[in-house]
């Protein structure tokens, strides 16, 4: 094939199919020459070049940026020994030592570990898990209770407990599953018991759920952030309330911290802001992926307690029914271990700390627009939603001719910044948002 730019995109046009886009009017891709940093080279079909800041971390996962020593380090040590072998029957030490750091890092009691090749994967796990767990003990509970607003993968399982009516998947309500959805909790982090529209959603949701207690395996939940569901910020209390309803009524907690979780919203994981009101937030199942590996490989985890994995394994199919051809792939694993070292050596809590601080000051110019509705931020997440649906192509473009990449959805326009980006370039990727913002929708 042709290293051709102009021919290297015609082909991806006619050819290769990219997230959420038609074959019918296939867009123009952006063609990435490298990365380093937190910077992107770009060739546009005109064949200009163009070097932008990520603002989006590849989709929140590449939190170290790009070419990163350490872990290119780590990638090349283990291609020295195997790249892949499969893990039914056989084990190896780079998921050893992954398995042994995650549950020295999750909450207290989640001591079970099952990769899995990718997010979704992991929430289909996961639900299989709580399924499993209750058809053990001989009680065929088949549905699960969440909230509205949510977004848990693109595969059938998750897609089934996406919103499915303002959600990503509502194309498929009717084929789907059909769980139980409350509505979406107040906005804000700090709602409390004694906020009248966080008094009348528990009222809510506490009826909701007890008309359906006896056929909910778990409550299924992305812990103070739904991330691809719409970048709302809601109250740790709000997922106490749920917890509370899970426990009284037998059924499990499964956290969706895919984006939340490595420090992305403050602290380790998003379930980690109960601590501010006093509450334990600790799940039965806990899947986490997207930063895992620092953006290197495709990678996620299911964790769970003791109690879930013993009580799957006495059912009659005697072990959890799932097996991934590509579970613990060695070099992830070993390329992970190395992502969770620097996210330790560098501090990450204060990286994102700063992080938080310069979105906050930066993104406040856009309230400024007309068509912005609401500017908001949480830990190294800064999102603008404006009044109408984002002219994605134009608000892209405008921004790249600002130094800076990024991929607006729906009504927002959003960074999840890399954790290693500097001051001045946080501040010029605050200033190319709101000004393509402004250029496009001013």
């Amino acid at each position: 094939m042709t290293d051709d730019p102009a021919a290297l995109l015609a082909y991806d046009r006619d050819h290769l199919w990219h997230p959420y886009s038609s074959a019918l009017t296939a867009g123009v891709p952006y063609l990435v020459e490298s990365a380093s940093g937190i910077r992107l080279r770009l060739r546009d079909s005109d064949g200009g070049h163009h070097e932008v800041i990520d603002a989006m971390s590849s989709w929140w996962c590449a939190i170290h940026g790009y070419a990163v020593p350490a872990l290119d380090a780590a990638a090349r040590a283990q291609l020295g020994a195997m790249s892949h072998v499969m893990f039914g029957g056989l084990t190896h030490e780079p998921a050893i030592a992954l398995g042994r750091r995650l549950v020295e890092l999750t909450p207290a009691g989640l001591e079970q570990v099952f990769f899995a090749d990718s997010g979704s994967v992991s929430v289909e796990v996961a639900m299989k898990m709580a399924l499993q767990y209750h058809l053990a003990g001989g009680d065929r509970r088949t549905r699960f209770f969440t909230v509205r607003g949510g977004y848990h993968g693109d595969t059938f399982s998750p897609m089934s407990v996406t919103d499915p009516v303002s959600g990503m998947h509502s194309l498929f309500r009717g084929v789907l599953p059909e769980h139980v959805f409350a509505p979406r909790p107040p906005a804000g982090l700090d709602r409390g018991p004694d906020d009248p529209e966080m008094a009348a959603w528990e009222r809510e949701t506490r009826a909701l759920y007890a008309a359906h207690a006896d056929d909910i395996a778990a409550v299924i939940v992305e812990p103070v952030l739904q991330g691809a569901g719409g970048m709302h910020i809601w109250s740790p209390y709000a997922v106490s309330v749920l917890h509370a309803l899970a426990r009284e009524h037998g059924a499990l907690v499964i956290h969706d911290e895919i984006a939340t979780g490595f420090h992305r919203t403050g602290p380790l994981w998003g379930a980690d802001h109960g601590a501010a009101i006093g509450v334990d937030l600790t799940p039965d199942i806990l899947c986490v992926g997207k930063a895992l590996t620092g953006g290197y490989l495709t990678l996620a985890a299911v964790l769970c307690t003791r109690e879930v994995a013993l009580g799957v394994s006495r059912g009659e199919a005697g072990g959890l029914m799932h097996g991934p051809t590509f579970m613990a792939n060695p070099l992830a694993c070993a390329i992970a271990v190395a992502s969770l070292d620097l996210l330790r050596d560098n501090d990450a809590a204060a990286q994102v700390r700063r992080l938080h601080a310069g979105l906050t000051v930066g993104l406040a110019a856009a309230r400024g627009i007309p068509a912005v509705l609401e500017v908001r931020t949480l830990g190294a997440v800064g999102v603008i939603q404006l009044r109408e649906p984002v002219r994605v192509p134009e608000v892209t473009a405008a921004a790249i001719a600002r130094g800076v990449w990024v991929r607006p959805f729906r009504d927002l326009v959003y960074t999840m910044p890399p954790y290693v980006t500097g001051d001045d370039d946080l501040e010029r990727l605050c200033a190319g948002l709101v000004g393509a913002v402004g250029d496009v929708h001013g």
